[in-house]
Protein backbone atom coordinates (compact mmCIF):
# COMPACT_ATOMS: atom_id res chain seq x y z
CA UNK A 1 0.00 0.00 0.00
CA UNK A 2 1.41 3.36 -1.01
CA UNK A 3 1.52 6.35 1.30
CA UNK A 4 -1.23 8.80 0.42
CA UNK A 5 -1.28 11.39 3.24
CA UNK A 6 1.53 13.86 3.75
CA UNK A 7 2.37 17.07 5.56
CA UNK A 8 4.15 19.64 3.40
CA UNK A 9 6.13 22.45 5.01
CA UNK A 10 7.25 25.29 2.73
CA UNK A 11 10.13 27.70 3.30
CA UNK A 12 11.19 30.71 1.27
CA UNK A 13 14.91 30.93 2.15
CA UNK A 14 17.54 28.21 1.92
CA UNK A 15 19.47 29.07 5.10
CA UNK A 16 16.33 29.01 7.21
CA UNK A 17 15.39 25.76 5.46
CA UNK A 18 18.73 24.09 6.27
CA UNK A 19 18.52 25.28 9.88
CA UNK A 20 14.98 23.88 10.12
CA UNK A 21 16.08 20.49 8.76
CA UNK A 22 18.79 20.20 11.39
CA UNK A 23 16.38 21.08 14.22
CA UNK A 24 13.64 18.77 12.94
CA UNK A 25 16.04 15.84 12.59
CA UNK A 26 17.47 16.62 16.03
CA UNK A 27 13.93 16.17 17.45
CA UNK A 28 13.87 12.66 15.93
CA UNK A 29 11.25 13.35 13.27
CA UNK A 30 11.65 11.39 10.04
CA UNK A 31 11.68 13.47 6.87
CA UNK A 32 10.11 11.66 3.90
CA UNK A 33 11.48 13.94 1.17
CA UNK A 34 13.05 17.32 0.51
CA UNK A 35 12.24 19.41 -2.56
CA UNK A 36 14.19 22.48 -3.68
CA UNK A 37 14.05 24.73 -6.74
CA UNK A 38 17.84 24.53 -7.16
CA UNK A 39 20.72 22.52 -5.66
CA UNK A 40 21.41 23.55 -2.06
CA UNK A 41 24.94 23.20 -0.75
CA UNK A 42 24.99 21.16 2.46
CA UNK A 43 21.51 19.65 2.05
CA UNK A 44 22.78 16.05 1.88
CA UNK A 45 24.66 16.46 5.15
CA UNK A 46 21.71 18.17 6.83
CA UNK A 47 19.37 15.34 5.80
CA UNK A 48 21.92 12.72 6.85
CA UNK A 49 22.09 11.11 3.42
CA UNK A 50 24.93 8.79 2.49
CA UNK A 51 27.03 9.19 -0.63
CA UNK A 52 25.61 7.53 -3.70
CA UNK A 53 26.99 4.22 -4.91
CA UNK A 54 26.33 5.07 -8.55
CA UNK A 55 30.07 5.38 -9.18
CA UNK A 56 30.55 1.80 -7.95
CA UNK A 57 27.85 0.62 -10.35
CA UNK A 58 29.55 2.60 -13.13
CA UNK A 59 32.86 0.89 -12.40
CA UNK A 60 31.21 -2.54 -12.45
CA UNK A 61 29.44 -1.83 -15.75
CA UNK A 62 32.69 -0.48 -17.24
CA UNK A 63 34.62 -3.54 -16.06
CA UNK A 64 31.95 -5.72 -17.67
CA UNK A 65 32.37 -3.85 -20.97
CA UNK A 66 36.16 -4.18 -20.83
CA UNK A 67 35.98 -7.89 -20.05
CA UNK A 68 33.41 -8.56 -22.76
CA UNK A 69 35.37 -6.63 -25.40
CA UNK A 70 38.71 -8.27 -24.62
CA UNK A 71 37.18 -11.74 -24.32
CA UNK A 72 35.27 -11.50 -27.58
CA UNK A 73 38.15 -10.04 -29.60
CA UNK A 74 40.60 -12.58 -28.14
CA UNK A 75 38.28 -15.45 -29.00
CA UNK A 76 37.74 -14.20 -32.55
CA UNK A 77 41.42 -13.52 -33.25
CA UNK A 78 42.82 -16.70 -31.68
CA UNK A 79 40.15 -19.38 -32.02
CA UNK A 80 37.23 -18.53 -34.26
CA UNK A 81 38.89 -16.80 -37.22
CA UNK A 82 42.68 -16.61 -36.84
CA UNK A 83 44.18 -14.73 -39.78
CA UNK A 84 47.80 -13.78 -40.31
CA UNK A 85 47.73 -10.03 -41.11
CA UNK A 86 51.11 -9.31 -42.65
CA UNK A 87 53.04 -11.24 -40.02
CA UNK A 88 51.28 -9.70 -37.02
CA UNK A 89 50.61 -11.96 -34.03
CA UNK A 90 47.31 -13.81 -33.66
CA UNK A 91 46.62 -11.91 -30.43
CA UNK A 92 47.46 -8.23 -31.18
CA UNK A 93 46.55 -6.68 -27.82
CA UNK A 94 47.53 -3.07 -28.69
CA UNK A 95 45.06 -3.03 -31.57
CA UNK A 96 42.27 -4.01 -29.13
CA UNK A 97 42.67 -0.82 -27.06
CA UNK A 98 40.36 1.53 -29.02
CA UNK A 99 37.47 -0.95 -29.16
CA UNK A 100 37.99 -1.94 -25.52
CA UNK A 101 37.89 1.72 -24.47
CA UNK A 102 34.71 2.35 -26.43
CA UNK A 103 32.99 -0.73 -25.00
CA UNK A 104 34.01 0.30 -21.48
CA UNK A 105 32.51 3.77 -21.93
CA UNK A 106 29.38 2.39 -23.62
CA UNK A 107 28.64 -0.15 -20.88
CA UNK A 108 29.38 2.32 -18.07
CA UNK A 109 27.19 5.07 -19.58
CA UNK A 110 24.22 2.84 -20.37
CA UNK A 111 24.52 0.95 -17.11
CA UNK A 112 24.67 4.07 -14.95
CA UNK A 113 21.81 5.69 -16.87
CA UNK A 114 19.55 2.67 -16.47
CA UNK A 115 20.54 2.24 -12.82
CA UNK A 116 19.75 5.90 -12.14
CA UNK A 117 16.36 5.69 -13.87
CA UNK A 118 15.33 2.48 -12.08
CA UNK A 119 16.64 3.63 -8.68
CA UNK A 120 14.74 6.94 -8.90
CA UNK A 121 11.62 5.36 -10.42
CA UNK A 122 11.81 7.48 -13.57
CA UNK A 123 10.66 4.91 -16.07
CA UNK A 124 8.57 5.95 -19.08
CA UNK A 125 4.91 6.60 -18.33
CA UNK A 126 5.34 7.16 -14.59
CA UNK A 127 3.73 10.35 -13.35
CA UNK A 128 5.48 11.76 -10.28
CA UNK A 129 3.59 13.09 -7.29
CA UNK A 130 3.52 16.89 -7.22
CA UNK A 131 3.45 18.06 -3.61
CA UNK A 132 3.53 21.77 -4.45
CA UNK A 133 4.19 23.42 -7.80
CA UNK A 134 6.10 26.28 -6.19
CA UNK A 135 9.02 23.96 -5.37
CA UNK A 136 10.17 24.37 -8.97
CA UNK A 137 10.06 28.15 -8.68
CA UNK A 138 10.91 29.68 -5.31
CA UNK A 139 9.90 27.43 -2.39
CA UNK A 140 11.76 24.79 -0.41
CA UNK A 141 9.63 21.91 0.88
CA UNK A 142 9.94 19.24 3.52
CA UNK A 143 7.59 16.29 3.17
CA UNK A 144 6.49 14.15 6.13
CA UNK A 145 4.48 10.92 5.96
CA UNK A 146 1.18 11.31 7.79
CA UNK A 147 -0.47 7.92 7.21
CA UNK A 148 0.68 6.25 10.42
CA UNK A 149 1.00 9.27 12.71
CA UNK A 150 -1.37 10.20 15.51
CA UNK A 151 -3.08 13.59 15.68
CA UNK A 152 -0.69 14.76 18.40
CA UNK A 153 2.33 13.82 16.26
CA UNK A 154 0.84 15.60 13.24
CA UNK A 155 0.24 18.74 15.31
CA UNK A 156 3.79 18.53 16.69
CA UNK A 157 5.24 18.39 13.17
CA UNK A 158 3.09 21.31 12.00
CA UNK A 159 3.95 23.47 15.01
CA UNK A 160 7.65 22.60 14.74
CA UNK A 161 7.70 23.57 11.04
CA UNK A 162 5.98 26.85 11.82
CA UNK A 163 8.38 27.53 14.70
CA UNK A 164 11.35 26.85 12.41
CA UNK A 165 10.29 29.49 9.87
CA UNK A 166 7.95 27.69 7.48
CA UNK A 167 5.83 30.18 5.56
CA UNK A 168 3.15 27.56 5.00
CA UNK A 169 2.34 24.12 6.38
CA UNK A 170 -0.38 22.10 4.70
CA UNK A 171 -1.80 18.61 4.35
CA UNK A 172 -1.57 16.84 1.00
CA UNK A 173 -3.58 13.75 0.14
CA UNK A 174 -3.26 11.75 -3.04
CA UNK A 175 -5.87 9.47 -4.55
CA UNK A 176 -5.11 5.74 -4.44
CA UNK A 177 -3.89 5.55 -8.05
CA UNK A 178 -1.70 8.68 -7.98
Amino acid sequence: MANNKFIVGLWDHEEVYLHAIEHIRHKGITIYDSLTPFPVHGLDEALGLRDTRLHTAGFMFGATGTTLALTFMSWVMTTNYPIDFGGKPYWPLPSFIPITFEMTVLFAAWGMTLTYLVRNKLWPGRVPRIFDTRTTDDRFALIFEADKLSDSELNEIKSLCTAEGAVEVKDKTFAEGE
